[in-house]
């Protein structure tokens, strides 16, 4: 029996061969597989596939251990101090602390490794570091594991000089020199004198200082375009003052940290009375004054918000920020018993009460008093100002060591057993 080309000549290329009935259902077979084959490769590149249904699923990532922040001044950095410290008690981390007497790690001077407490005997096995300091790469390397995870924060310039001014109103000679912040900004360079600039330098350009550049440098164009790539290549992210909260979702994210792990009460902060009004005038001289801040500002407020749509999305911070917002108000109402920061004279237990400094009035809080054991070590954890924890943990890591004069009561005089907010 011929098969579909019965009586075609043998020179007709379409000629087709005289099978047996298995071979015939074979090719059968094989056509009807290559159709439904072709038919869903179509049906496939026709489909428009979810970003889940193409990706392969991300590998967990692993909580970063080995982590340094830059800590700029007035930039809410107290804050993200406390939650390092949090961290590195939370997994019994190794704080590189300032030495001996020192508050900080040898600012303003710019940073040596000798300037840590212990580095002659611990070398580079720090896991954070967190104090103030004026940057200097070679030095912190030589404390810090390669691997280490580098981040800092800064502030818009415009509200961050006029904190300054009140912050430090009886130190600065460029301040204590002017009436208020209007009358400096209205000619800086009557009260600025570059022959106190050791003494001013919280008067110009600080977050530039303590990046360790000169603040009173030129604003050439192309040499503050190449300090700005090299921050960016010292540093893996840098965060947003003015949008903190976001700020700690990316930071979540990036160290790959819990929630919890970044929850903040806010500290260091001062009462609204002590908040002097710029004029139109003084904000846009600030620009011009701090033009070496206020580029430093603009392009990594640039990145802050590009690195958020490459990486979790808007709609992700979104939903994560309202989570932040709700854990914050949970413990709070857990914690405190006014439910917010209160004034200087109304902090009743003084071993909480924060370094005080110019004419502001910086801020504390109350804890309530019929909290057990282990929600009262966490509340006093959020709480804590920034030298009385420095100096329990100065204790705690090197207790052998003459402890730090503070001149102010410790709420801890020994170590204290740790509790994360969401253990069990």
């Amino acid at each position: 029996m011929w098969w579909f080309g019965e009586g075609l000549s043998d020179k007709n290329p379409l000629k087709l061969f005289f099978f047996s009935r298995p071979a015939r259902c074979l090719i059968i077979f094989s056509l009807c597989l290559g159709l439904t084959f072709l038919s869903g490769f179509f049906h496939m590149k026709n489909k428009n596939y979810s970003q889940e249904e193409l990706l392969i699923p991300p590998t967990p990532c692993h909580a970063k251990t080995n982590v340094m922040f830059l800590k700029t001044h007035k930039t809410a950095s107290s804050t993200v101090l406390n939650i390092m410290y949090r961290f590195a008690e939370r997994y019994n981390l190794t704080v590189a602390l300032p030495a001996d007497q020192l508050f900080h790690l040898g600012y303003p001077s710019t940073f040596l490794a000798r300037f840590v407490e212990g580095f002659e005997a611990i070398g580079q096995n720090y896991n954070i570091m967190c104090n103030h300091l004026r940057f200097n790469l070679s030095e912190v390397q030589k404390v810090m594991a390669a691997n280490t995870f580098y981040f800092s924060i800064l502030r818009n310039p415009i509200r961050l000089l006029e904190s300054s001014y009140i912050y430090y109103k009886h130190n600065v000679p460029a301040f204590s020199r002017s009436k208020d912040v209007n009358e400096f900004l209205a000619s800086p360079t009557k009260y600025y004198h570059p022959a106190d600039y050791r003494q001013n330098i919280y008067a110009r350009n600080i977050m530039w200082f303590d990046f360790g550049y000169n603040n009173n440098a030129e604003d050439d164009p192309e040499h503050t375009q190449a300090i700005l790539e090299e921050i960016e290549q010292n540093f893996q992210l840098i965060l947003i003052a003015d949008y903190f909260d976001e700020s700690m979702i990316l930071l979540k994210h990036a160290l790959c940290w819990d929630l919890d792990d970044v929850i903040y009460f806010k500290l260091n902060s001062r009462s609204h009375d002590t908040v002097q009004t710029l004029t139109p005038e003084s904000e846009e001289r600030i620009k011009t004054w701090c033009s070496l801040d206020w580029k430093l500002y603009l392009h990594f407020n640039q990145s802050f918000w590009r690195r958020i749509e490459e990486t979790i999305g808007l709609a992700v911070l979104e939903k994560e920020v309202d989570q932040l917002r709700a854990r914050q108000k949970e413990l709070m109402e857990t914690c405190l018993s006014e439910q917010e920061a209160v004034g200087k004279d109304n902090i009743s237990n003084k071993a909480l009460l924060p370094f005080q400094s110019g004419v502001a009035n910086i801020l504390g809080y109350n804890l309530k008093q019929d909290l057990d054991n282990r929600t009262l070590r966490t509340c006093q954890q959020m709480v804590m100002p920034e030298l009385q924890y420095m100096s329990y943990l100065y204790a705690v890591q090197h207790p052998h060591k003459r402890r730090k004069e503070l001149g102010l009561p410790l709420l801890w005089t020994r170590p204290q057993k740790m509790w994360h907010p969401m253990s069990n």
